[in-house]
């Protein structure tokens, strides 16, 4: 951007000072990385689950539908609590349609009492849900 200034005999032109600073700029995104960094691990935090250890474990392949059971027996659906009893039609209103989407998994701590594993197994079926697969981690060698 250019201006001439009528001051004198002669008229000169001058051009203004248009560079923009970044360094606060840069600084503010620094801070803001920083903050999203320390914040993310937080958000990310699910119903802790003892998951009991087997020796044949297959790689989940794809996200699925997953059923919680904590060791206070409390159910959850996708981290999410849920009423026992309200789980089958819940599941219903989720995984309609696609049969390949009526996989689900069930999570279990490794204390929670066989009883409450076959009520939540009882109310998947319920929902027409037939295929089940129950998460474990390896064995530690």
């Amino acid at each position: 951007m250019a201006f001439t200034a009528r001051s004198g005999s002669s008229p000169r032109t001058q051009t203004a000072l248009a560079e923009i600073n970044i360094t606060p700029l840069v600084d503010v995104v620094l801070v803001l990385l920083l903050i999203f960094m320390i914040s993310a691990p937080v958000l990310q935090s699910g119903v802790e689950v003892a998951i009991p250890k087997t020796r044949t474990v297959n790689a989940l392949s794809e996200e699925r539908m997953v059923v919680t059971i904590n060791k206070d027996q409390n159910v959850f659906l996708q981290d999410k609590p849920i009423n026992i009893n309200d789980l089958p039609t819940r599941l219903k209103a989720t995984v309609t349609g696609d049969p390949a989407r009526r996989v689900i998994y069930v999570r279990a701590d490794e204390q929670v009492p066989f009883g409450a594993f076959a009520s939540v197994m009882d109310a998947v079926k319920q929902a027409g849900i037939t295929n089940i697969s129950i998460v474990t981690r390896p064995v530690d060698k």
